[in-house]
């Protein structure tokens, strides 16, 4: 069991600059995220994509805000659960929560705050005969380790910047790679498009334009990929393992079930603290709703704050004072 001042639930930008927030209020937090790395929308979707509304910065690519947004709570030493989805939150007789993953992660906290975003993301998968059968037999939506593919015959379906970042880190690893997508020209960045193309030349993956997949074939695991190539005739893959990533959609999933007060499937919270319905559970970020909502990361980093002098009553009830100074008075200092 993972015991830990605050759970976050949700390790994009705003969960991370929550971590930065009660940092400065000395309570530690531990971070749990369905996606297997941290950053949300920004590091799964979009990492090449620029932001024009940051305080400070002109312009910055997502990816680049979320490194520096970890190298700013990295004095607090913040614990992190990846790849794994929150099913249980459980209130206990002592008013500690007790915090259930669908891989049998247990966590026990003094608070939590959810910041979701718009909720968990679930793959949105292809419609393709045998696919449910193989599911993590062979069949997986995310790359949690690329070790695992390691020597073994691998095909990715997609054209966006997932497929293609993916395609060139596993070129390195896959004894051999396939590429599929249905169009010839990809979604991705231009700049990663070029380097597939330049991989495909250089024999290092087989590249399969405007293509559909079309069943899946084996026994007890996965062993053939069939396709329609370009001419409409099908091609059957030998492959160890499928990889379809054709994006996420958001699902507010188990959060719904855990009697907080909803709008339109948004977690209703106080304005002056961000505490739900349900007291010692507070949600910030695009989660939540209230009079004059804006769904900005600014608005977000704003919502952390408020939050953080809030759940210090809670965590450190002994705590003389709560008031914060300025950092530029105080510096930031780590555990």
């Amino acid at each position: 069991m993972i015991q830990t001042d605050i759970c976050i639930v949700g390790a994009g930008p705003v969960g991370l600059f929550a971590v930065f927030e009660t940092g400065l209020l000395e309570m530690r937090c531990h971070l749990i995220d369905a996606l297997p790395q941290v950053g949300g929308q920004l590091s799964e979707l979009y990492p090449q994509k620029p932001i024009y509304d940051i305080p400070g910065h002109p312009s910055v690519l997502a990816g680049d805000l979320i490194r520096n947004l970890e190298a700013q709570i990295a004095p607090f030493k913040p614990t992190f659960t990846l790849g794994e989805r929150v099913e249980q939150l459980l209130p206990q007789a002592d008013g500690r929560f007790r915090l259930e993953t669908n891989r049998g992660t247990v966590v026990e906290a003094k608070a939590v705050v959810i910041a979701g975003g718009l909720g968990s993301f679930e793959p949105r998968k292809p419609a393709l005969e045998g696919l449910e059968a193989f599911e993590q037999k062979g069949v997986e939506y995310m790359v949690r380790d690329p070790e695992v593919y390691r020597g073994k015959r691998v095909v990715i379906a997609g054209g966006g910047d997932s497929a293609l970042d993916w395609a060139m880190y596993l070129s390195e690893l896959a004894a051999e790679l396939h590429l599929i997508h249905r169009r010839d020209e990809f979604r991705g960045a231009p700049d990663s498009g070029k380097k597939v193309f330049d991989l495909a030349e250089a024999g290092k993956l087989h590249l399969h334009l405007s293509a559909q997949l079309v069943r899946l074939e084996g026994g007890d695991e996965l062993e053939r990929v069939v396709i329609t190539d370009r001419n409409k005739e099908e091609v059957a893959i030998e492959a160890d393992a499928l990889i379809p990533l054709f994006g996420l959609s958001p699902k507010l999933g188990p959060i719904a079930d855990w009697g907080l007060d909803l709008d339109k499937r948004q977690i209703k919270v106080d304005v002056e603290t961000f505490e739900t319905s349900l007291p010692g559970v507070y949600a910030i970020g695009d989660i939540n709703t209230y009079p004059g909502k804006l769904k900005l990361i600014l608005c977000g980093f704003h919502e952390a704050a408020m939050m953080a002098h809030s759940v210090v009553k809670r965590v450190r009830p002994d705590r003389k004072s709560t008031t914060m100074k300025y950092t530029t008075v105080t510096g930031i200092s780590g555990f």
